[in-house]
Order: structure tokens, then sequence, then C-alpha cells
């Protein structure tokens, strides 16, 4: 009889799998950190490739966003991702509390994917295809909130507080430099097609949502309760109506440079702050309320968000004014054309990204040993003073100052970020970290569309003084007649800021073909050329400049006060976020 096994009834083969790391594993943090920092890297990335994507996507679907009527949709496409997240993110946050942050993340990787193809699949043109990238836009928000809302709270559970720190350093400084990884990425796909630059989350979200429902398990304190609907809903609104007035704002009224008197602003400003009152009411008296108010009685919880709205507010503006800065007056002026400025401005700020890539995760490990709490405050501190060093540059700078002074911003943001939100995770207990995550989120999102209000006007407001008369002036200069010239210098100065912020050559699209075609030839390439623009707009953009980088020195001080708030009688805690 032959043996069993070796020459006659072959052995039995048993399937191989692949072994499923448990959540009590020790690697299994590691694949959660992983996961998690691409769901956030993704999702903020989305948040600023389109912003310096605008000219090619315009170009593609055949719509001039400085038309009167169009203006709207250039507002949307900037802002409505962000306005989304900013809205849904605690909603989201707190679902993840009650049924689990790894289902309502992996949903949102799910959602993130679908809406890319979405995008990429635009069929029509003109105000309808701007219709369609708008709505489809406000749907990928609705997955990006769920994974901001969510990753934060997913590390938190995933390791033990010693490592926390580290851990939530990679994780937000990847969220934050994505914002502007997603502005050199942005400019070399759209030069390739506009479409790409939604085609790029699909192989990235399809592997990342098979990983994250294969790989992440719910391992945090799950808190029963019921869906708090007025609770979610007096914020949806109130806060909507508050940041869609600050969007308008910016928009002139009649005629005012600004839309700031327009009674529809108004009743969105009045009216959103209204029913944000009447939404703190509800929530003190809510038992399973979305937004726990109970958690600002922590002193260190409450600092450490107000420093999180604060520099978010100074770190957005900045990157608006520099977008502008580059695109409109540095590039032009050192030989680049309007049509490749948006690329080259991405390139050029690449050291704001190296800045916040080398200081974070080093930050959030240090913190964890030495304490969090100097490192978030040296951080903002840090930043006013690269937000100086700004302010006393040239407006035709040498680059490697401007660089060295960039990236010392981005430093100074990776130093902050990290243990800043290490301070806010590790002051909630564990079975409020998603509706904390998302609450940090929500201050996050919510002053990056506060600072385009808030910069912004105060522009507009420092090139309304000085801009009319230098723009008609040297217009008038090259043969330009006295009336056209002083029809122009009347228009809005926001509309210089914007042809400037999407890379087009200002001068040409106020003139028009019309009147450069009755001008001699020298005069109308004068006024096309690179260096009219740049040059006539250089002093009343270093105006604005000053108004602007003074504020953001003001407000990361303040921030950096608010991060070194800490509970009464409290010593240094020995797991080092104190």
């Amino acid at each position: 009889m032959q043996a069993e096994g070796v020459i006659g009834t072959p052995r039995e083969r048993r399937p191989r799998r692949t072994p499923k790391i448990d959540s009590d594993h020790p690697r299994y943090k590691w694949v959660a950190l992983s996961n998690t920092t691409l769901g956030t890297l993704i999702a903020t990335i989305n948040s600023s490739i389109v912003l310096i994507s605008l000219p090619a996507i315009f170009n593609g679907i055949r719509l001039d966003p400085l038309e009167p009527g169009n203006v709207s949709y250039l507002l949307w496409m900037l802002m409505g991702y962000m306005l989304v997240t900013a809205v849904l993110v605690v909603s989201l946050g707190r679902l993840g509390d009650i049924y689990g942050r790894t289902k309502i993340y992996n949903a949102g990787f799910l959602i993130f994917t679908v809406t890319s193809v979405a995008l990429s699949l635009d069929p029509y043109a003109a105000g309808a295809g701007a219709l369609w990238l708008i709505i489809w836009r406000v749907a990928q928000a609705v997955g990006g909130s769920m994974l901001m809302a969510n990753s934060a709270a997913i590390i938190t559970d995933a390791f033990p507080a010693r490592q926390r720190g580290m851990a939530l350093g990679v994780n937000i400084v990847a969220g934050i430099a994505g914002s502007f990884i997603g502005l050199v990425l942005g400019g070399l796909l759209a030069e390739w097609n506009w479409r790409s630059i939604f085609w790029i989350n699909v192989p990235i979200g399809i592997i990342g949502t098979i990983w994250a429902y294969r790989s992440l398990h719910d391992n945090g304190a799950r808190q029963r309760a019921r869906i708090d609907w007025w609770g979610n809903i007096t914020f949806a609104v109130g806060l909507t109506a508050l940041l869609a007035g600050i969007t308008y704002g910016i928009q002139p009224y009649g005629g005012s440079t600004m839309g700031w008197t327009n009674p529809w602003v108004l009743a969105g400003l009045i009216g959103g702050v209204a029913v944000l009152a009447i939404f703190c009411v509800i929530e003190s008296r809510t038992k399973d309320a979305m937004f726990p108010l109970k958690l600002f009685a922590n002193r260190v919880f409450t600092g450490g968000n107000a420093a999180t709205l604060l520099g978010s507010i100074a770190r957005g503006g900045l990157q608006f004014m520099l977008i502008i800065w580059l695109q409109g007056i540095w590039l032009p002026l050192h030989g680049y054309d309007y049509e490749d400025t948006p690329l080259w401005a991405g390139i050029y700020m690449v050291p704001l990204t190296v800045g916040f890539l080398a200081a974070g995760p080093l930050a959030g490990h240090l913190s964890d040993k030495l304490g969090a709490r100097m490192f978030a405050a040296s951080g903002l501190v840090v930043m006013a003073a690269s937000f100086l060093g700004l302010l006393v540059l040239p407006t035709d700078f040498n680059y490697w100052g401007f660089a060295a002074l960039i990236f010392l911003n981005g430093l100074a943001g990776g130093l902050y970020a990290a243990p800043n939100t290490s301070l806010i995770m590790s002051s909630v207990p564990a079975e409020a970290r998603g509706a904390a995550s998302g609450m940090r989120a929500t201050f996050q999102n919510a002053g990056m569309v506060l600072s385009i209000g808030v910069f912004f006007s105060l522009m507009v407001a420092g090139l309304a003084g000085s801009l009319p008369h230098t723009l008609s002036s040297g217009l008038v200069a090259q043969g330009v007649p006295a009336q056209s010239a002083q029809a122009i210098a009347a228009l809005p100065p926001v509309g210089t800021l914007f042809a400037a912020f999407l890379g087009y050559n200002p001068i040409q699209q106020l003139l028009g073909s019309h009147t450069l075609s009755a001008l001699p030839a020298a005069n109308a390439h004068t006024l096309t050329g690179r260096r009219f623009f740049p040059d006539l707009i250089s002093g009343p953009f270093h105006d604005g400049l000053v108004v602007v980088f003074w504020l953001a020195i003001v407000i990361s001080l303040i921030a950096a006060v608010a991060s070194l708030l800490k509970e009464r009688g409290t010593i240094r805690r020995p797991d080092g976020v104190g």
C-alpha cells in the first residue's frame, strides 16, 4: 500500500490566506496611520488642486469666469468644497462616535472615488458644465468630510498616548501639506488635460477604499445615542449662511467695490449668526448633542480649537496672497507668460510644503517626549516672524530670500499643527473623539473660508485707495482715451485680483480687442506685455499686503497665547501631552 500523501492520494492543499491584522496586533496602528494619512492627503489635495487648475478648467468648458454673470461660478468652484467640509465634519464625526468611525470613514473613501469619476466625465460646456462641476464637487466634499472627520479619531484610538503626537503629526502634516501639494500637482496635470486633476483620484481612491474596508477596525469607544436632527439642521443652515455671506461679500454690489452692504449678504451674515445662536441653545439642552458644548469647559480643548481657527485664518490668507503675488506680479516680471504662471507659482511655492513635511512628524515625536504645549505656541510665534519677514520683502523680491521665508512659514506650521491636535484629542474622553476630531476640522476648514473673505476684503480695500489713479494715469500715458481709462479705473479692484489669481493678463481682459486695435502697435504691445501690469500694480498691491500681513501677525500671536491655555491646577502629564 502506498503511503498516503507521498505517492498515492495527494495531500489536501489548504488555500493560502492573507493574514488579517486584528486591532490588538502590534502592527495594526501603523496600518491605521497609513490608510488614514492617505485619506486625509487625498481629501486636502483636492481642496487646493482646483485652485491652480481653474484657468484650464474654464478654458476646457469654454467659460469666461470674469464676465459679470459668471463670477458666482468662479466663487463656488473656489470655495464650495471648503464650505461643505466646514459644515459637515462635525456631524460626520459625531455619526462616527455613534455608528463606528471606520464605517463612516470607509464610506467616505467610496463616495470620494465615485464623485471623482463623475467630475472627470463632465459632458457639458459653459454654464451647464460649471454647474455639473460645482454639484459634484459638493458631493465629493461630503466624502472628503467623512475622511477628515474620522481620521484623527481612528489614529487616537489606535495609538497609545506616548506615540499619539508622532502619529497625529504624520497625519496632520500630510493633511496641511496636501493643500500645498495640490497647487503643484494641479499645475502639472492641468498642463496636460484639465480632466486629469480628477482622474488621478480614481486609482488612489479604489486602492484606499478596498484597503480601508479590509484592514480598519472599530476599536474605539462607541456611544449609543440618537441623531441630533435639530442640532445638525441648525448648524448646517447657520454656518452655510454665514460662510456664503462672507463668500458673496467679496463681490461688488451697486457702486461699492465689495458686497458687504448687499441685503442678501447682510441677511446671510446676521441670519447665520442668529441661527448658530439658536444651535448653541439647542445643544446646551440636548442629551445626545452633535456638538458637545460641555467639551469647551476644558480650557485645553477650547484653547487648542481657538488656535486651530486662528492659525487656519492666517495660513489660508497667506496661500491666496502668495498665488496672486507670484502670478500677477513676480513671475511676469521675470519673463513668464501669463498662461504659464499657475504652474510655476505652484513650483516656486514648494519650499512651503517642504517646511511642513520636515517639521511635522519630528515635532509630533518630540512633543510626545517634551510636551506639546510649548511646541504649538513656538510654531505660531515663528509663523508670525515669517509674516514679518514677508512684510518687509520688496514686491520684486530676490527668490532665495522669499523661499527662505516661506520655508520658515511651513516649518512653523509643522511645529504647531501636530502638537496642537494632540492637545485637543487627548483632552476629551474616548467616546467623544469622533465629535472632537470633527470640531477641530470644522474650525480648520471654516478658518480657510473666513481667510478668503477677510484677506480678499482687506486687499481690495488697500487697492481701492491707490489703484484707480495709478491705473488711469498709466493707461492714458500709453494712448488709451481718457474716457476709456477712467471707466476701466472705476471698475472694482476684485476683478483685477481674480484675473491675476487665474493667471490671465488683466489689462488685455479690461481693454478688450476693440480698444487695443485702435492703439499704435507699440503701445498695444506694451500694454499687453509682461511688465506693464506688474509694474503698475506693484505699489498698490504692496499697500494691501502690508495690511494683510500685519493682521496675520496679530492673529498668529493671539493663537500662540490660546494654545498655552491649560486646566487650572494641573501639572505636566507623564504621557507627554501636557
